[in-house]
């Protein structure tokens, strides 16, 4: 965990692709638990540390999460993701080319709870989401497509099912078609980007996230990134 942006109401960390953001059957420390004793060792904070959790991040996907430190923070936080109003940027490393160097997918998603995973379909059917991202393509190596995704819906597995979906599935993303995985579990997908207006001060927040330490997302690292 890497803090990026900190003030009275909210912070912002780049996770790792091992920090799971709620805490499942593993029983490994979750992320919210590791930015509470941030804080309480850096402010000398007695007791209880309040943190406000808003959104999450898949456990193999790295990048950005944002957290209220305040209740009046996570109540705007809250109604400003149901709105919208948070605007997320991911990379995408996929092995193969997408037939278009950029466009929009509009699919209608399905969950299954119990595989944990999101199945995408051409047309509206009982119990899909309509789920719209953008994407373009913004590099390449002698292997491997970067993609980068805007979202313009907030869906279950919605970025790896969707690419998937188009025949692009996300390196080492096995359960979406990835034909191996990463050697340490993640999945070639990052939260690169977030920018909304602070619920509090009103002022613009833009926090860009630095690219995971790894010998692949350093082909696609530009200078001063």
């Amino acid at each position: 965990m890497q803090v990026v942006y900190e003030d009275n109401h909210i912070i912002i960390v780049n996770k790792s692709s091992s920090e799971i953001v709620q805490g499942d059957k593993t029983g490994d420390i979750p992320l919210p638990e590791t930015v509470k004793n941030y804080i309480k060792m850096r402010y000398n904070k007695p007791g209880n540390v309040f943190l406000g959790v808003v959104h999450r991040l898949d456990r193999p996907v790295s990048g950005l999460v944002v957290f209220a430190r305040t209740s009046k923070a996570l109540t705007r936080l809250n109604e400003m993701f149901r709105a919208g109003d948070v605007h997320k940027t991911y990379w995408a490393i996929v092995g193969k080319r997408p037939p278009c160097e950029g466009g929009t997918l509009e699919h209608w998603l399905v969950r299954n709870e119990r595989q944990n995973k999101s199945y995408a379909y051409e047309r509206e059917r009982p119990g899909a989401k309509k789920a719209i991202l953008d994407y373009r393509l913004i590099g390449e190596s002698d292997r491997y497509f970067l993609l980068e995704i805007n979202l313009r819906t907030g869906r279950h597995h919605q970025i790896r099912c969707q690419l998937a979906r188009m025949g692009c599935p996300i390196k080492g993303d096995l359960k979406y078609g990835a034909p191996r995985s990463n050697r340490d579990g993640s999945i070639s997908l990052h939260a690169r980007k977030i920018n909304f207006i602070h619920p509090v001060s009103q002022k613009a927040i833009e926090v860009t996230a630095a690219l995971p330490d790894d010998a692949l997302w350093k082909c696609f690292r530009r200078d001063g990134q």
